[in-house]
C-alpha cells in the first residue's frame, strides 16, 4: 500500500541523512519534496500543509543533540509527525459496555461493509472468545442479506433470521431483542450502502442508530478511494457522528492517501485494516508501526506477532530437536516454506524487517520470488518418503521423475537440493560441538539484552514471544537494537548487515566455496 510513498520519502531522507550539517535552506528544500510526494500519494491538501508546517517548526527550532547528525533528526521529525498524524496509539474496538454490545458498520456500497463485519465477528468470537449475532439491515441490495448468512455459516457465527418485508430499522430493533435473548455479547448490524452519499441513507443511518443505541459506529472505507475519502469520513461524522475507521484493501497497490489523511481530518481512529479476502486477513492499526514501515525502519513487532499466530509451537520444538542434532532433510525444508508463504511470502517477511524494504525489488529481479516457493514445495511433495528423508538418492533417473510430477526441471531441482545442502550443513554446525553455536549465540545474545543465559536447559532463558503483548515486544525490540542488533539487513544480504553481539559482521567459521 505504502509502497510509492515509501520510495520516495526514502530516497528524499537519504540525502538528508548523509550531511554533517543542514541549513534551514536544506530543510526547506527536503520539506518541498516531502509535501511533493505526500499531494502525490493523495494526502488531503489540509493534512499536507498542516504536516509540513508542523515539521519545519520543529525541525527549525529543534536543538540538535551531539550524538545525532542533523539530517538523522528531520528523519526523526518526519517519523514523530506522521505518528502524530495517524494517531498516537493504536485503538481496538471498544466493548465496555452492557450486553449486548451494539457495532454499527456503516459506509459506501463496495467499500466491504458486508466481509468486513463478517471478519470483525470472527475476530470477536476467536480471539476475544465473544458470542456474536450478526444482522443484515440492507434490503435494497439483491442477496446483501443472504450473503451475510453465508458469512455466517462459513465462520460459525449466528446471524438474524431473515424476514421478507422489513424495514432497516425494524430489522436493528430486533436483532438488539434477539441478541438479548439468545445471550450473546455483540451485535453487529451491517448497513445498506450508496453509491455516494445522499439524504435517504443519512435519515436511514440516524433512525437506525436512535432505534439500535450502538456503542461504536464503524465507518468502513476503501483504502484505494484517495480524496473522496476525507469528504465520505467528514459527512458520516457530521450527520452520525462514527467512533473509528475500518480501511479495507489495505494489501492493494493503492497510493495510502485515505488512510493518511482520515485520521488527521475526523480526529477518529483507524481501529482495524483488511489486508486480503480471507476472514482471518483482518489487522489491528498501529500508528508508529506503520510509520515505521512508511519509513523503511521495518516493523520487527508485527513480524514476530506474525510469527507467534503462524508457526506451530509442537511443529518448531521437534524441529528445534532435530536442528539439535544436526538434521535437516526436505520435509524439513518443505515446512520451513509453507511457514514462510503463511507470514506473508519473502515480500511480506522483506517489507516487516529493518532496513530491507529495498531488497524486494532485488530479490524479484533474481527471480527469488513467492512463485519460487511453490515451485520448490511442488518438487518437494513429488518426491517419495525415502527420497524426502535421504536425498543423497536423488540420481539422474529419479529427477527426470520428479520433474515430470512438478512441472519443472532438472536445473530447479539441482537448485533446491543445493540450497538444502547449505542450510543443512549450517544447521549440522549449529548443532554441533560445545552444545551447539546456535545455543551459544542465543545465550550471549540473551545475557547483553539483560534476559539471562540460557543455560543447559534449551532456550528456558529467552522469554516466549507468543505470550507476550506488544508493548512488551516493542520494549524487547528496543532492548535488541541497544543489545548491537543494529536495523540493516541480514549477515550476507549486503548494506552492513544484522550484526551479532561478538560475532563482527557475520556469523564465523560457515563453510567458504571451494
Amino acid at each position: 500500500m505504502f509502497e510509492t510513498l515509501q520510495d520516495r520519502l526514502g530516497s528524499i531522507l537519504n540525502g538528508l541523512t548523509g550531511r554533517g550539517a543542514l541549513s534551514e535552506a536544506d530543510v526547506s528544500a527536503a520539506l518541498r519534496e516531502v509535501r511533493r510526494a505526500l499531494l502525490e500519494a493523495d494526502v488531503a491538501l489540509e493534512v499536507v500543509r498542516s504536516f509540513t508546517d508542523a515539521v519545519r517548526e520543529k525541525a527549525v527550532g529543534a536543538e540538535i543533540l551531539k550524538s545525532i547528525k542533523p539530517g538523522q533528526m528531520v528523519v526523526k521529525l518526519v517519523h514523530d509527525e506522521l505518528i502524530s498524524m495517524l494517531g498516537s496509539e493504536g485503538v481496538s474496538i471498544d466493548l465496555n459496555a452492557a450486553a449486548p454490545v451494539v457495532i454499527m458498520m456503516v459506509g459506501l456500497q463496495g467499500s466491504g461493509k458486508t466481509t468486513t463485519s463478517g471478519k470483525i465477528a470472527n475476530r470477536l468470537k476467536t480471539r476475544d472468545k465473544k458470542k456474536v449475532l450478526m444482522a443484515s439491515l440492507d434490503t435494497r441490495r439483491p442477496a446483501a442479506q443472504e450473503q451475510l448468512r453465508q458469512l455466517g455459516v462459513q465462520a460459525g457465527i449466528d446471524t438474524l433470521p431473515i424476514v421478507a418485508g422489513q424495514s432497516p430499522t425494524d430489522i436493528a430493533a430486533r436483532a438488539v431483542q434477539a441478541a438479548k435473548l439468545g445471550g450473546h455479547d455483540v451485535v453487529i448490524l451491517d448497513t445498506a450502502g450508496r453509491t455516494h452519499i445522499d439524504e435517504p441513507l443519512m435519515i436511514e443511518m440516524a433512525e437506525i442508530k436512535r432505534k439500535s443505541d450502538p456503542h461504536e459506529i464503524l465507518l468502513v472505507a476503501d483504502a484505494l478511494t484517495g480524496q473522496d475519502a476525507v469528504n465520505l469520513a467528514r459527512n458520516f461524522d457530521d450527520r452520525v457522528g462514527i467512533t473509528g475507521l475500518v480501511l479495507t484493501r489495505m494489501d492493494g497497490d493503492g497510493r495510502g492517501g485515505a488512510a493518511l489523511s482520515m485520521r488527521a481530518v475526523t480526529g477518529k481512529p483507524i481501529k482495524l485494516i483488511g489486508v486480503g479476502e480471507k476472514m482471518g486477513e483482518l489487522e489491528e492499526f498501529h500508528p508508529r508501526r506503520v510509520a515505521d514501515r512508511i519509513l523503511g525502519m521495518g516493523d520487527i513487532v508485527s513480524l514476530v506477532e506474525k510469527a507467534a499466530e503462524n508457526i506451530d509451537a509442537e511443529k518448531a520444538a521437534a524441529m528445534a530437536a532435530k536442528m539439535a542434532k544436526g538434521k535437516f532433510d526436505l520435509n524439513d525444508l518443505a515446512d520451513q516454506l509453507r511457514q514462510m508463504q503463511k507470514m506473508g511470502g519473502m515480500g511480506g517477511i522483506m517489507g516487516l524487517m529493518p532496513g530491507m524494504a529495498g531488497m524486494k525489488d532485488k530479490m524479484s529481479a533474481a527471480g527469488l520470488d513467492d512463485k519460487l516457493f511453490g515451485r520448490q514445495i511442488a518438487i518437494i511433495n513429488s518426491m517419495t518418503k525415502a527420497e524426502r528423508a535421504n536425498p543423497d538418492m536423488l540420481k539422474h533417473s529419479r529427477k527426470k521423475r520428479i520433474a515430470a510430477g512438478s512441472g519443472t526441471d532438472a536445473a530447479d531441482i539441482n537448485k533446491l537440493l543445493k540450497m538444502h545442502r547449505q542450510m543443512a550443513d549450517m544447521m549440522k554446525m549449529m548443532g554441533g560441538k560445545k552444545g551447539g553455536m546456535m545455543k551459544q549465540m542465543m545465550g550471549g545474545l540473551a545475557g547483553k539484552m539483560g534476559l539471562g543465559g540460557l543455560g543447559g536447559g534449551g532456550m528456558g532463558g529467552m522469554p516466549d514471544l507468543s505470550k507476550m503483548d506488544p508493548k512488551q515486544l516493542e520494549a524487547l525490540a528496543k532492548q535488541a537494537e541497544a543489545a548491537g542488533i543494529k536495523p540493516g539487513g541480514l549477515p550476507g544480504l549486503g548494506g552492513g548487515g544484522l550484526r551479532l553481539p561478538g560475532l563482527g559482521g557475520g556469523l564465523p567459521g560457515l563453510p567458504k566455496k571451494k
